[in-house]
């Protein structure tokens, strides 16, 4: 691959850069201020006012990428994987900024799975407000009941009866949840258990508000609730939806989840990076603002090896995820199966070690809420089971290359 930035990429990268500059971090401890204040489950005014901004730079919904399906009112803005990817990094260096470019997820994989499978009526009714930032949306496939690391252990069930599906079941780290403007879920579950394995899960769209819906809980990490998206145990008890909202047909579960993955882990992996940059950054400048022992932090060697390693990390993230981008833009995404389940395993465990690094610089101060690496950790960490574990990644990349010797 050609391990250069197009001029377009540049010039986006400049943008996005400026845009962050101008607005995101200047505002970062206003948003802490808003998270902290009141009610946990709300609207915060200052996202809400800066993406009339981001929409005014055309920075707006820039992970619609290039699709077969880029057509008409549904169309993004075109950019590729390897295009957007740099753009995601940029993100990741402020976890909450991606709202602003209404880039952030599940929106992102939701928005993707309506454009890409669609109908037009469904289109309408919930890609319209998405792609608008009206509405934010939930994906809801983990059950605590069962390993849903195999998702063809997931009991929830969804049954047609006449006009309507009914269904049945119990999800949780359902993030999104807890947003009030969170109207839309897409729902995973069986519609039937005695087809071929990988045939018998559906997606279904189910409006939040139908009646049936018992948000239980938000589920905290390491003590976080991530208010105001928050991930939410919820209970689906005889929710009725129109027929309608079955996406794509009975049995084609996998096959929506397969789509939706692929570009899903290109950015959270590159988030994961900015977030990983953002760090190293900390951790350097307060090495060299700290005195111990006669000389500042910086000048004793232990560190001068952290750093260095920390470096070395990040760069060997970055090649490999935007290789695994390369491949999906240039193979397909089923050909860069390999790679994308490189870069899933790679970029949350290497983004740990530097938060950890981070906090380790910041003595005290790293554990604690005021310098944003001890919930940094908790984000990164939760990333090495998001869209599967490492444990599957690992599988999956092993069984792969025993094939080449058979």
């Amino acid at each position: 691959m050609i391990f250069e930035y197009t001029d377009k990429t540049k010039a986006l990268i400049e943008r996005v850069s400026a845009f962050m500059d101008e607005h995101i971090y200047p505002n970062e401890a206003r948003y802490e201020q808003e998270v902290g204040e009141g009610e946990r489950w709300k609207v915060l005014p200052v996202i809400e006012e800066l993406k009339p901004h981001a929409k005014k730079a055309g920075l707006w919904n820039l992970f619609l990428n290039v699709s077969d399906h880029d057509v008409g009112e549904w169309k993004g803005p075109g950019l590729t994987n390897l295009e957007y990817a740099p753009l995601a990094e940029l993100m990741g260096r402020a976890g909450w900024s991606s709202e602003v470019f209404n880039c952030s997820a599940p929106d992102t994989g939701n928005m993707e799975v309506l454009r890409t499978y669609g109908t037009e009526a469904q289109k309408s009714e919930w890609l319209r407000p998405l792609m608008d930032g009206e509405i934010r949306s939930a994906f809801l496939m983990t059950e605590p009941a069962v390993a849903s690391s195999d998702a063809t252990n997931i009991e929830t069930s969804i049954v047609r009866q006449g006009d309507e599906y009914v269904i049945n079941g119990r999800k949780w780290w359902s993030s999104g949840v807890g947003d009030p403007r969170c109207s839309i879920a897409i729902v995973m579950g069986k519609t039937d258990p005695n087809a071929p394995r990988h045939a018998q899960q559906s997606q279904i769209l189910v409006p939040l508000d139908a009646p049936g819906i018992t948000k239980v809980r938000a589920l905290k990490v390491f003590g976080y609730d991530d208010a105001p998206h928050g991930h939410f145990e919820v209970i689906l008890d005889n929710v009725r939806v129109p027929a309608a909202n079955m996406i794509l047909g009975e049995g084609k579960g996998f096959e929506i989840a397969q789509g939706r993955l692929g570009p899903g882990r290109i950015h959270h992996c590159m988030r994961s990076i900015g977030a990983a940059e953002r760090a190293l950054e900390k951790m350097v400048k307060r090495l060299k603002s700290r005195v111990a022992f006669g000389k500042p932090l910086s000048e004793h060697s232990l560190w001068h090896e952290r750093i260095a390693d920390s470096r070395i990390a990040i760069e060997q993230s970055r090649l490999l995820t935007l290789k695994a981008a390369y491949l999906m833009d240039t193979v397909g995404n089923k050909a860069a199966a390999n790679e994308i389940a490189m870069i899933k395993v790679v970029a949350p465990n290497m983004a740990c070690l530097i938060f950890d690094h981070a906090i380790q610089a910041h003595g005290g101060g790293g554990v604690s809420q005021d310098f944003g690496l001890a919930s940094g950790y908790a984000g990164q960490r939760t990333l090495r089971l998001a869209d599967g574990p490492d444990e599957v990644h690992r599988q999956a990349i092993a069984k792969n290359e025993l094939r080449r010797y058979n």
